[in-house]
């Protein structure tokens, strides 16, 4: 799999449900709530580890309100990709000349920070730290590196039954200053691209309770 999920399908989806939702969801404001002070999250595109060679994506987000406008996360993700994570959706995305000679394996706890802007309106900041494992295909050893993952974040919280439930389509715009180890095959391919990724598309489902 290129990356965890195709970010073709994930910007199909993130608008079709805005386009479902978003009108009745902004005629109201929902209110948890003040019981309903911590949140379980994850991705709706875990979906994606069902289909043929999967990401291996993994993702769980605890989170505490202090109030209805301030929210602190817990964030542990992992993943495997084959690719450089720079690379823009286009001609290149899809080009296997682009991947790696093996994969790369990730495990990251970070935390994270959300502000409710109006309505379900928010804007939100996540530093996940990554310890990675490079699998060669090639018969070359394998390693170990870091990585230093941020996003800052933008969306809308759908809120249902009154606040208990609620989704959360977002872009995210990711950067990572450090990544350190790469084996010199596969840091080939990754200085081909940036050290960033803009408006990528994600979906979010959870509870509070």
């Amino acid at each position: 799999m290129k990356l965890l999920f195709s970010r073709r399908a994930a910007a199909i989806l993130s608008l079709a449900l805005f386009a479902a939702t978003g009108p009745s969801a902004l005629i109201a404001e929902v209110r948890p709530s003040e019981d309903l002070r911590r949140s379980f999250e994850t991705s709706a595109w875990m979906a994606m580890n069902l289909m043929p060679d999967p990401g291996d994506f993994y993702q769980l987000t605890l989170g505490y309100w202090p109030d209805d406008k301030n929210a602190f996360f817990l964030n542990g993700i992992t993943w495997k990709y084959d690719a450089p994570i720079g690379i823009p959706l286009g001609p290149d995305f899809d080009d296997p000349d682009q991947d790696y000679p093996g994969y790369v394996r990730a495990f990251g706890l970070g935390v994270g920070y959300q502000r409710m802007l109006w309505k379900g309106l928010f804007a939100a900041a996540y530093a996940m730290p990554f310890l990675q494992s490079f699998h060669p295909s090639n018969g070359d050893a394998e390693r170990s590196g870091f990585q230093l993952y941020l996003q800052a974040q933008a969306g809308y919280q759908f809120d249902l039954f009154k606040g208990k439930f609620f989704i959360k389509p977002l872009l995210s715009c990711n950067y990572w200053p450090i990544n350190t180890n790469f084996p010199a095959s596969f840091r080939e391919k990754e200085e081909r691209w940036p050290n960033y990724y803009l408006f990528e598309p994600h979906l979010n489902l959870g509870f509070r309770f």
